[in-house]
């Protein structure tokens, strides 16, 4: 800054609010990207969440006490990398993802639905996008970087004005100077680059920034000529440098902060041109004036956060509290909430400072993308802060338009919140946004909803508690096994396969996995053999085809069949020892589809009886042991997304992309015998047999791509289901693994962190919530194992198997109980031989049932819980009323003091003094005769034995009395007289110990006395 100038800002305190105003109850999450995380508009905040693919949205105001609601956006298929609001629409928001596509969305207006899909699509890329940003002055121009390629998109036609030319290496940043007439990049390759987009795709302007690699940043001030950027120097410190573009070979200032791994996150307010500076995972801001006139950049202060950082923001000027003299407002993104940070110019705050608070830009685009791209420089009209020139003139984008109506037409677009203080109270107005689990209504069913986001509330816990029966597994607990039951190392993982498949399978011995290598190879992993993996090739299954499913035989656990894209199913014979060499011969193929396969299930109780579904739209069943398809299924009009044997075997359920279920008889009918409305989203479903086959289970998407449940009965799928639960929103189909044992079904999609448990019962309230299972990393896959595996005494009632990116982890679910010692005979009942066959496939083809046999899993060691004795009642104290009514004081104090002795009266320990043997009375007072001898001056001693006939005094012990005898010290002094000087000093020396000597001696006379 200028000597003789001092800054108005030099005072700039950042507040931190009250925790209880922090917008709280999220679960927030960090990608590797350029990108800060969470963004901001004048009425709604965009933050990353721990989904992938998955925005939450939240408004950015309140009204009183009211809590806001976070509702789930699911945008992309993969990570969301970068996201930006539009500068003059505050409901139209840009998303970038590494699915390498850019996506535009129309927010809701009040009262309003969260969009089923997006607006406009632009892409796909080559690579993942890495940043984008909005036009500053011209409405529908975008710019999007993508590995090396920086592109210039006309939103409205969905196609590129201009692609810049390429950079060295990724590029890393990409930023629009204030008055959009340029684009500055940074780069992996140091270089800092200058681009006219009109003018020509090449670099006007360029040169070194940054000495090191690693991630850099930038931003412009408020004019053409000025910009900063952040990185690191060769010493790995972060620095921040000032450039000019009219001397563009050197920085015209450089600061350089401190030696830390995390990159510098720049938000620079062009009007106030105070620069905050955010590391990710810190717990600091430094905030900045930027003075290019001079040039410095000049410290202003510095906030410590109570919580790590994950991602920042700045809030537009039009939000801020002008009257609180608030300057600033910086929104930190951390892992469980967002807090909003307000900075602020210590004034009066009874009147519009302009010095703080000049004109800015308003929400009225210049031009549009023709005119700009014909060489228009006008400028956004600037409006005043004063809130005497509230509200102001407000738009909507024309390129995703409204459903309903436009937000202007619903609420003013800018609330007068210059007269409220965020750092005091930053409370917020109800959400603008309707949760995305709002209950369908369909037709006389019943709709169940929870709460769209991360979990329930205990409110509604509660008030489902009270309006309904709780599940016995409401305290279940999930807990990942240790690391010496892991298989770990895994490399190649093919976690690209359809929908329609689990992943992968799992039997009680072995795991099958395909990899991503050509030929549709396929892993084999013995899950008694734990650890690590060698970093050597693993013996593979030679499959030929690209793998679309794959699953054992459940009465066989050697034989595996594997669905190829050729159309082809390959039946595979492992050996018992384990896969130790490649094999390419099948045992047998089944030839017969004409399209891709994307499913196969084994009948639950036939041996070698197999259907699988195609994408030619039929299902088929096949005879394994003669090698041949028996009976061929038809009725589908789209693809089928799911299909599901009945657990006694005679009915196949399926569900469609048509919108519809179907159930059939396969021996009686090639036609469906019932079809019902299934669920309303086209993006996936799976379907099982639940509730002793009585009922039917369906996970889908509604219209607005929510994920949901849907409980249907069996014997009347055309009247709709009995139940649909709301869960969130996320991109991934949600599989069902159902415990017919427990009714509990387990539920999570690929890609997700969470594991839904829900107890489901055939009448109301169909569906009973239970903890949920949260793992740190996102899984790739859930599978349930048999119920053999678990391990009862530990009241262990189900038992997973979780696929990582790089290895596979058991997961337990466990009951708590108090007397694990008995079989918990509740928990555990009898169960279904499913490793066992009831029936060839000639004889149920032949039109055959049975029943599979039950076992029970109580070891032979353990009592049921049932038949345990009874545990007597605890003992309870009546309580203190009973004591204290109707009592005088002196009453409560006799029986306080009563109860006390009578406390301590119960002691079992001896007392130390109970162990002491006591004296005779006469050796009390011997004893205590001699003390006080002892206490006298020599001279009292010599009057007392002048006068007394007593030759000796004896020791009080009467075991020693004869042994030690203490004579008086006057008979040792008419032996051998001392001098009349030696005596005085002797006296002299033993006054002070004799008074003492004498207290000690009278405190002990008295404390004697009852027993003398």
């Amino acid at each position: 800054m200028n000597r003789f100038k001092v800054s108005k800002f030099r005072h700039t305190e950042a507040r931190l609010p009250r925790r209880e105003t922090w917008i709280s109850d999220i679960r927030a999450g960090t990608v590797p990207s350029c990108g800060n995380h969470i963004k901001a508009s004048c009425s709604l905040i965009a933050f990353n969440s721990d989904r992938p693919g998955v925005l939450g949205i939240v408004p950015l105001e309140g009204q009183g006490e009211d809590k806001r609601h976070v509702t789930h956006l699911g945008c992309h298929s993969d990570l969301v990398t970068d996201l930006d609001f539009s500068p003059f629409d505050d409901f139209l928001l840009a998303t970038a993802s590494a699915d390498k596509t850019v996506k535009l969305w129309r927010l809701p207006a009040p009262d309003g639905l969260l969009p089923s899909g997006p607006g406009l699509v632009l892409g796909p890329e080559d690579v993942q996008v890495e940043v984008l940003q909005f036009h500053p002055t011209a409405d529908g121009i975008l710019v999007s970087a993508a590995g090396r390629t920086v592109k210039v998109w006309d939103a409205a036609k969905q196609q590129p004005l201009t692609e810049l030319a390429a950079h060295g290496d990724l590029v890393q940043g990409a930023t629009w100077s204030r008055d959009g007439a340029l684009v500055g990049t940074t780069c992996k390759d140091k270089q800092l680059r200058i681009f006219d987009p009109r003018a020509k795709p090449e670099a006007s302007q360029s040169t070194w920034a940054h000495e090191n690699n690693r991630d850099g940043r930038l931003v412009w001030t408020g004019t053409q000529e000025h910009l900063v950027s952040t990185g690191f120097n060769k010493m790995r410190e972060r620095e921040v440098k000032l450039w000019d573009t009219r001397l563009f070979s050197s920085a015209c200032t450089s600061v350089t902060l401190d030696t830390s791994p995390r990159s510098l996150m720049p938000l620079l307010d062009p009007d106030s041109r105070l620069l905050v500076l955010a590391g990710k995972g810190e717990s600091q801001l430094y905030c900045y004036e930027v003075a290019p006139q001079q040039p410095a950049l000049s410290p202003v202060t510095q906030c410590l956060l109570e919580s790590a950082l994950r991602g920042v923001a700045l809030v537009p000027r039009r939000a801020l509290a002008v009257m609180g003299c608030e300057v600033l407002r910086v929104l930190q993104l951390s892992d469980t909430a967002i807090v909003p940070i307000s900075y602020h110019v210590p004034r009066k705050a009874v009147e519009f400072h302009e010095d703080l608070f000049p004109d800015t830009a308003g929400c009225v685009p210049a031009s549009d993308p023709h005119a700009w791209w014909a060489g228009s420089n006008q400028q956004v009209q600037r409006v005043s802060l004063h809130p005497a020139c509230r509200p102001h003139p407000s738009f909507t984008s024309r390129l995703v338009p409204p459903a309903g109506p436009t937000p202007e037409e619903a609420q003013p677009a800018e609330t007068p919140v210059g007269d409220a203080d965020p750092s005091e109270g930053f409370s917020s107005p109800p959400s603008l946004l309707t949760s995305p689990s709002t209950p369908s209504s369909l037709g006389p069913s019943l709709s169940i909803s929870s709460t769209s986001g991360i979990g329930t509330s205990p409110s509604q816990r509660s008030l489902q508690s009270l309006l309904g029966p709780s599940s016995k597994f409401r305290h279940a607990q999930g807990t990942i096994l240790h690391r010496d039951s892991h298989i770990t190392n895994l490399k190649g993982l093919n976690l690209t396969t359809p929908g329609e498949s689990d992943g992968f399978c799992a039997n009680w011995q072995r795991v099958a996995m395909p990899l991503l290598s050509s030929g549709g190879q396929v892993a084999v992993l013995e899950l008694r053999k734990p650890g690590r993996l060698p970093d050597t090739v693993l013996p593979t299954l030679q499959n030929g085809a690209a793998v679309t499913d794959l699953a054992w035989d459940p009465f066989d656990p050697h034989h595996l069949a594997v669905a190829g894209e050729d159309a082809r199913i390959r039946l595979w014979r492992v050996p018992p020892e384990g896969l130790e060499e490649v094999l390419t011969m099948p045992e047998a193929v089944l030839t017969g589809h004409t399209e891709k396969i994307y499913s196969l299930r084994f009948h639950p109780l036939a041996a070698d009886v197999l259907a699988s579904s195609s994408y030619d739209l039929t299902i088929r069943i096949w005879d394994l042991k003669a090698g041949a398809e028996r009976l061929r299924l038809q009725g589908h009009r789209d693809q089928i997304f799911g299909l599901a044997w009945s657990s006694d075997g005679r009915q196949l359920a399926t569900v469609c992309k048509d919108g519809h279920l179907r159930i059939y008889e396969p021996r009686g009918s090639p036609e469906p015998l019932q079809e019902g409305p299934g669920p309303e989203g086209a993006r996936g479903a799976r379907i099982v047999w639940v509730c002793d086959g009585h009922c039917l289970l369906v996970s889908g998407f509604d219209s607005r791509s929510e994920r949901q449940l849907l409980l249907y009965s069996a014997e009347a799928l055309a009247s709709g289901p009995l139940a649909v639960l709301g869960l969130d929103v996320a991109p991934s189909t949600l599989l069902p693994s159902y415990d017919p044992d427990t009714r509990l079904v387990l539920l999570t999609g690929k890609g997700d962190t969470r594991v839904f448990l829900y107890e489901l019962l055939p009448e109301a309230p169909f569906f009973l919530e239970c903890n949920s299972f949260t793992s740190p990393d996102p899984h790739k896959g859930f599978i349930l194992l048999p119920k053999t595996e678990c391990d009862v005494r530990e009241v262990e009632f189900a038992r997973c198997l979780r696929l990582r990116q790089t290895s596979l982890e058991p997961v337990t679910f466990r009951l708590p109980r108090v007397r694990k010692e008995f079989f918990q005979d509740d928990v555990f009942p009898d169960t279904a031989v499913s490793w066992e066959p009831v029936l060839s496939a000639g004889a149920w083809l032949g039109g055959a049932n049975g029943q599979p046999r039950l076992l029970s899993l109580q070891p032979p060691d353990m009592t049921p819980v049932s038949q345990a004795p009874r545990e007597g009642p605890a003992r309870r104290a009546p309580a203190s009323a009973l004591y204290l009514e109707e009592k005088s004081d002196q009453q409560k104090k006799e029986e306080l003091l009563s109860a006390m002795v009578a406390k301590l009266g119960n002691r079992v320990d001896p007392l130390p003094q109970d162990s002491f043997e006591g004296v005779d009375e006469d050796e009390w007072g011997t004893w205590i005769r001699a003390l006080v001898w002892e206490d006298l001056t020599c001279a009292e001693q010599q009057s007392s034995c002048a006068t007394t006939t007593e030759p000796a005094l004896w020791s009080p012990c009467s075991a020693t009395r004869e042994a030690t005898a203490v004579r008086s010290p006057c008979t040792a002094m008419k032996s051998s007289p001392c001098s009349p000087q030696l005596e005085k000093a002797h006296a002299q020396q033993r006054r002070p110990n004799a008074a003492k000597k004498k207290k000690r001696t009278q405190k002990a006379t008295c404390s004697m006395i009852p027993f003398l």
